[in-house]
Formats: C-alpha cells, sequence, structure tokens
C-alpha cells in the first residue's frame, strides 16, 4: 500500500504561479511512476504530467499539452516527494489537482486532492 498526501494548492492570480508538493509513504520501493492529475468542474480527471520513479523508467517525464513550457515536475527521491511547479497560470487551470502513484504491480493509489484557483 501507498499513501500520497498533497500540499501546496490554493489561489494564484493569471500569470502567477503555485507549486504542488505529494509525499509519498507506505511500500514506496515499489513505485514505478507518480504524476499529477487535474479535474476540471463537470470533466473527467486528466493527466497533466507524470514522471518515472523506478530507474527503469529513467526518471523520464511526460506533460499535457496544455501545460507543456508552463508546468514542471520533479522530484526528490530522498524526501520520496513529487512536485508539480507550476508557472504562468491561466484561470484555464482552476481545477482540483490530485496526485497518483502506480506501483510495480498495476495498482494506482491517490491522493485526496488540492484545490487550484486561478482568477484576478
Amino acid at each position: 500500500q501507498v499513501q500520497l498526501v498533497e500540499s501546496g494548492g490554493g489561489w494564484a492570480e493569471p500569470g502567477g504561479s503555485l507549486r504542488l508538493s505529494c509525499v509519498a509513504s507506505g511500500n514506496v520501493n515499489n513505485i514505478y511512476a507518480m504524476g499529477w492529475y487535474s479535474r476540471f468542474p463537470g470533466k473527467q480527471r486528466e493527466l497533466i504530467a507524470v514522471i518515472g520513479i523506478s530507474a527503469a523508467t529513467n526518471y523520464a517525464t511526460n506533460y499535457a499539452d496544455s501545460v507543456k513550457g508552463r508546468f514542471t515536475i520533479s522530484r526528490d527521491a530522498p524526501k520520496n516527494t513529487i512536485y508539480l511547479q507550476m508557472d504562468r497560470l491561466k484561470a484555464e487551470d482552476t481545477a482540483v489537482y490530485y496526485c497518483k502513484a502506480e506501483d510495480n504491480d498495476n495498482r494506482s493509489y491517490w491522493g485526496q486532492g488540492t484545490q487550484v484557483t486561478v482568477s484576478s
């Protein structure tokens, strides 16, 4: 089992920045990849960014087209933490953001979500 706790959501003006954090605990050595998903009002959760955690992934990253060049996903292995640096925020980035971990047994784990609101 893996537990995920997100933090860092809140409010920002358009053009501003926020940084989300997700700390993993439990069976962290079995995690294959972690990522951030957003749930926009009235929609399903969508992939925002993902990063490989196990060495076999070469720690590769991938981003949704809508955030390329604005958001950066990173990892701090000793802290079992991933981050999502969100720059040049837009109103359409407003959503609940969820951290997700996938393990080597194809199980998925989700955090509780953190609200991001971008408005002037």
